[in-house]
């Protein structure tokens, strides 16, 4: 794998290239470090060696960080600004993560009382679903055994939904006329990490190897209001109180996930 840090639009990981965004290109931070450190770790599991390609006094701060730190994990900041795509916040608030499904995925999630990983979820394996057209960004086959997240205020999940829905990447078109969101499961940050499958890839906030058991980790599920009369009969009793339905009166995904986040931090 080979790692890039640069002054790109946004971190991610793209057909075996992990694309690091720095906050204040070229400094870097101590967080910024311990993701990448994350990710060379998270590759080496699975047997993959990482290359990085970056300016040497980049290579330096990382190579010293390595060389004096402990094992201990710092905290996460309060606010990522690496990617400062969203009007409002401009950056990441990490005091919650999301998984965001589908209306027909969301009714089985809740049918079975947990988020699981894609292969538990569609019962393929990880090789078959690796190689399928799905897979834009050509990810490992493990990836495919764990739960993703984003952070809470991130719109990153509902458009996934939306690429899976139209089967290629929606335009702005359909990101505001036609936009139609997910299900949005919120996780307090500080909680999730202690999951005992809880594992950090440098890329995601986190993600949870097999399965969330919602009733022992959610904090809230976010519906949207057009569905209430297709899922209430599918709520579970210990979920109830935990579910709560949003009008969908926005102009676009910013909006929305706006407007999500925010009715999410007043529960």
């Amino acid at each position: 794998m080979l790692i890039k840090i640069g002054n790109f639009d946004c971190t991610e990981c793209w057909d075996g290239v992990f694309y690091k965004k720095l906050s204040d290109y070229p400094n870097i931070t101590i967080w910024e470090i311990q993701t990448i450190l994350d990710f060379i770790d998270y590759e080496a599991k699975y047997g993959r060696t990482c290359e990085i390609e970056a300016e040497n006094n980049i290579l330096k701060q990382i190579n010293n960080y390595k060389a004096t730190n402990s094992k201990k994990r710092i905290s996460v900041p309060a606010k990522i600004s690496e990617c400062i795509a969203c009007p409002k916040y401009k950056g990441c608030m990490t005091d919650f993560v999301c998984h965001t499904s589908p209306l027909e995925n969301t009714i089985k999630i809740l049918n079975c009382g947990s988020l699981l990983s894609a292969v538990l979820a569609r019962g393929k394996s990880a090789k078959e679903l690796q190689s399928e057209k799905r897979n834009a960004a050509n990810d490992p086959e493990d990836y495919f055994d764990y739960v993703m997240f984003a952070w809470g205020n991130c719109q990153a999940g509902d458009r996934l939904v939306m690429e899976r829905k139209l089967g290629r990447f929606p335009d702005e078109k359909d990101l505001s006329q036609g936009f139609t969101p997910g299900v949005r499961f919120f996780f307090r940050y500080n909680d999730i990490v202690r999951h005992p499958n809880a594992t950090f890839d440098g890329v995601l906030p986190l993600k949870i190897k097999n399965e969330v058991i919602l009733k022992d980790w959610v904090y809230t599920i976010i519906i949207p209001a057009i569905y209430r009369n297709t899922i209430a009969q599918y709520i579970p009793a210990n979920l109830k109180k935990r579910v709560h339905f949003i009008e969908n009166d926005c102009k676009n995904i910013w909006d929305w996930s706006e407007k999500v986040y925010e009715f999410v931090k007043k529960i």
